[in-house]
């Protein structure tokens, strides 16, 4: 397998930046890197912040402790400047992933 099909598999399946530091091209690697890593913060603090609140609102008894009333709970989405941070977050996660894998075997091939 050469460089270029390496470094794209590196970008596509484990994480953003990691096909860019097998080439040694470090600086392109920690940006990538660094901007997934940030919306996946983004993501995973504000799920952990969602299932927190819903937490409390069962511990508190104002929701049954019922799979349906819970399930009801985590489907209603977010709105308003929370659901626009998502999205915001999401796209950036997407865009830094695809860039990653196209970047990465252009700079496979160019090394």
């Amino acid at each position: 397998m050469n460089r270029p099909v390496k470094a794209t598999l590196l970008s596509a399946l484990v994480f953003p930046g990691a096909g860019h530091f097998f080439l040694k091209r470090y600086i392109p690697g920690s940006v990538l890197a660094g901007s997934a890593s940030l919306a996946l913060y983004i993501l995973v603090s504000k799920a952990v912040e969602r299932a927190v609140r819903i937490t409390d609102k069962i511990q508190r008894g104002e929701v049954e402790l019922d799979v349906a009333a819970i399930t009801e709970l985590i489907s209603n989405h977010p709105a308003g400047p929370e659901d626009q941070i998502l999205s915001i977050a999401t796209a950036g996660l997407l865009l830094s992933w695809l860039i990653g894998i196209v970047d990465s075997y252009r700079a496979g091939r160019a090394a």
